[in-house]
């Protein structure tokens, strides 16, 4: 063999070693940069939430607001840690969890299958029109009193205060997911001989279910509104009671923090809704961007 055909064979033995070097890599760079690219689209969209941060950092140092009145963020942050230290913040986020939680599964349970009822039988929904429009135009803030007065400052009121608030969205939205279904589809169904329980279940239901997930996160942003003051009357324990007692004790930095504390719940509720529903219509077609 020539000395210049085994240099050719050299250099075709490190080629292919430097290829099988960079396909054992290709997987792990790939994965690297996806993580790269994830962080920065990350970084992003929290863009305007950094500088509003920052700009809340900066302003009571800077002395443009008063820091009595607007403490800078890191001081919120550092009255909230103590508050966990001495339990009290785990005593106030599990009663508003247990409140608000309670209260909007059982509306859940109860008043969406009550919209699917009056949104496919066109006489309920004749019959009970008037009731609604009635109920869900009184604002929920206003039936505090009268449910205080009937229910006590107890914690059925509270529960029950939350249920009502969630009652409506949910309601409305439900009935007109029914009431929008594509009548094509209806009309496929029963000429290939669904039943009217296979043509509910197969037909009605899924095709409502993006429309009552928009009810379902209406409702549990109501939950929280109505939670929260629900609290500041009459009870000793929660997000809301934290808030208005340390208003009252001029402990502004803690007061920041429970509002703080209502926002990343609020937060994590939508998020676990956006996954249940992603779950449940796995068949949609994502919108492309």
């Amino acid at each position: 063999m020539s000395s210049l055909e085994m240099l050719t064979l050299l250099e075709l033995a490190h080629g292919r070693r430097e290829q099988a070097v960079e396909g054992r890599l290709s997987p792990i760079t790939s994965r690297l940069r996806a993580g790269i690219r994830g962080l920065a689209e990350r970084g992003r969209r929290s863009l305007l939430l950094i500088v509003l941060l920052a700009a809340w950092e900066a302003a009571p140092r800077l002395g443009l607001i008063d820091p009595v009145f607007l403490p800078p963020f890191s001081e919120v942050i550092a009255a909230g840690w103590q508050l966990a230290q001495t339990g009290e913040l785990y005593d106030d986020v599990s009663a508003s969890l247990l409140r608000a939680l309670s209260g909007f599964l059982i509306s859940v349970a109860l008043i969406v299958p009550l919209g699917l009822a009056v949104g496919w039988y066109a006489r309920l929904g004749d019959f009970l029109n008037q009731f609604i429009e009635i109920c869900r135009n009184t604002a929920p803030l206003a039936l505090l009193p009268v449910f205080i007065l009937l229910l006590g400052i107890g914690e059925l009121s509270k529960v029950t205060m939350v249920i009502y608030s969630c009652a409506w969205p949910l309601l409305l939205n439900t009935i007109a997911a029914v009431k929008q279904v594509d009548p094509l589809l209806i009309k496929s169904a029963r000429t290939m001989g669904a039943t009217p329980q296979q043509l509910f279940r197969k037909v009605i239901l899924p095709a409502a279910l993006p429309t009552i997930f928009v009810g379902i996160r209406l409702a549990s942003a109501s939950a929280m509104l109505v939670l929260v003051a629900s609290e500041m009357v009459g009870a000793k324990a929660g997000l809301g009671y934290l808030i208005i007692n340390s208003q009252y004790s001029f402990l502004i930095p803690q007061m920041y923090f429970g509002i703080l504390g209502i926002t990343v719940i609020g937060l994590a509720f939508n998020a676990v809704l956006e996954a249940i529903e992603r779950h449940f219509m796995r068949w949609k077609a994502p919108v492309a961007a």
